[in-house]
């Protein structure tokens, strides 16, 4: 009786409930503890992200990987990034090659977080489970990926799975600060260490809508960031003889007009997709107006339509938003400058040059300078490609339901922009799901589901063995 009551124990201990949670599988306990180590290492800035990455390496090496297919590397000591290379079959492909790697690309690195700026029984860089959430500065932004592609690829080879093609996995230092010490550097500097066929980043997700998924994001482009000086100055003179002509005054006033300034709306082809799934599950008004903007991007009452959500009229054009302010030398002085900073996000294939003239055109007047437009050239959208989508499609039918797949340009920045400028398809995908009300990313108690971290790991399981072994 005794023994038979000690394996009931036993059993009940096997699949006890942790804080509303079913006890972890042993791959799901792996990513967790590969999640929490990187949470609890801070990679901020000012601490760099070389020690993530030498923990990374360690976790491939007592996973049994090989030292020669482990990179560690960067221009700076303390921002280093690591690659890792898993070998496919010896076979050969079609042709009697094989196809270029998959790469799974996350990044180290985190935005700046203040213990006190969190809720006091927080701390960002101590990762802690409450309330059926994972908390910490990374929980979304991006260590979820980073922790789940490691995990993902040590239980491939413990599982013995033989692909058609290498699976690498590149963790990155300096996405958050736009440097070029991480994926500019790799894709410069090691090409032939991150050459690939595709490449899933973040950018990309699931929505929910009353706690349910309700569609998944797919990021095939993004915009691009550059910022415009606008400057105004004047001879200035003592503030007790005040006159029109006065700096502040002269610049503010371009400001509004440029407040009250568009771009054209301008279509790509991953835009033009995505309003045209988009308006399947939008109100009828907005959907209606999302398909007449697909049909004919000049009509005005329709991207009016469209442009009164903020997210929406960011991916219809290129915009321009003032984001800070300098004036004046002296309380008691007229001033003989005033500055500000526009920062604008471009879509990806307009010159910057056309951006700055039509900042110019906005601020209506010659007495104002703008700075010279930086030198970039403009990439291309990732092509909507059947071999990537019909897998991501596929997967989200069976583990989401029968939710919508879209194509978005992504109004941020990832490191996928270095690899499209080389021609390397890139899309942002990656299974979590979360509530776009409730997105806190850089911000205060940064946290990601617990059912949409597991959920998210098995999706990118499964997606990394299809494209692999094709």
């Amino acid at each position: 009786m005794a023994r038979v009551l000690s394996l009931v124990l036993a059993g009940l201990a096997a699949v006890r409930v942790v804080a509303g949670q079913p006890a972890l599988l042993p791959h799901q306990q792996l990513a967790h503890d590969i999640y929490k180590e990187l949470i609890e290492i801070n990679t901020n800035p000012s601490h760099g992200t070389t020690v993530a990455a030498q923990a990374m390496a360690k976790r491939f090496r007592d996973a049994g990987f090989a030292d020669a297919d482990i990179f560690i590397g960067g221009p700076r000591d303390d921002k280093q990034n690591v690659v890792v290379r898993y070998h496919p079959s010896t076979s050969l492909g079609a042709g009697g090659s094989r196809p270029k790697p998959l790469l799974l690309l996350a990044h180290l690195d985190v935005v700046e977080a203040l213990k006190t700026d969190w809720s006091p029984d927080l701390d960002p860089f101590v990762f802690t489970e409450r309330d059926g959430y994972y908390y910490g500065r990374g929980t979304s932004d991006d260590k979820a990926m980073a922790s789940i592609f490691v995990a993902n690829l040590i239980r491939l080879r413990r599982e013995g799975f033989t692909p058609a093609r290498d699976i690498i996995i590149a963790l990155t230092a300096d996405e958050e600060g736009g440097g070029s010490n991480g994926a500019a550097w790799l894709v410069s500097n090691h090409r032939d260490l991150v050459d690939a066929e595709f490449v899933i980043n973040e950018g990309g997700g699931g929505s929910l809508r009353d706690g349910k998924p309700f569609w998944l994001a797919v990021q095939a482009t993004e915009k691009v960031s550059a910022n415009f000086t606008v400057t105004a100055k004047n001879r200035g003179g003592h503030s007790s003889v005040p006159r029109p002509d006065n700096a502040i005054y002269q610049l503010s006033a371009g400001l509004v007009r440029l407040a009250a300034f568009s771009f054209p709306v301008q279509l790509n082809d991953v835009t033009r997709a995505f309003f045209a799934k988009t308006a399947s599950i939008e109100a009828p008004e907005m959907g209606a107006a999302m398909r007449a903007v697909v049909a004919n991007p000049n009509d005005a009452a329709a991207a009016a339509i469209v442009s009164k959500d903020p997210r929406y009229n960011s991916m219809l054009r290129t915009t321009c938003v003032t984001t800070m302010l300098q004036g004046g030398h002296a309380t008691n002085a007229l001033p003989q400058t005033a500055q500000a900073t526009v920062n604008c996000r471009m879509l990806p294939n307009v010159p910057p040059s056309d951006v700055r003239d039509g900042i110019v055109r906005a601020l209506g007047d010659p007495g104002i300078e703008v700075s010279n437009a930086p030198a970039m050239n403009p990439t291309q959208p990732s092509p909507l490609l059947p071999a990537f989508f019909e897998p991501v499609e596929g997967l989200t039918r069976v583990l989401f339901g029968n939710i919508p797949v879209i194509p978005i340009m992504g109004t941020g920045a990832t490191d996928s922009r270095s690899f499209r400028r080389v021609g390397i398809a890139s899309y942002g995908v990656s299974g979590l799901f979360s509530d776009p009300d409730d997105n806190r990313a850089h911000g205060r108690d940064e946290r990601l589901l617990i059912k949409s971290y597991y959920d998210g790991q098995e999706f990118l399981y499964r997606l990394t063995k299809t494209l692999s072994e094709r």
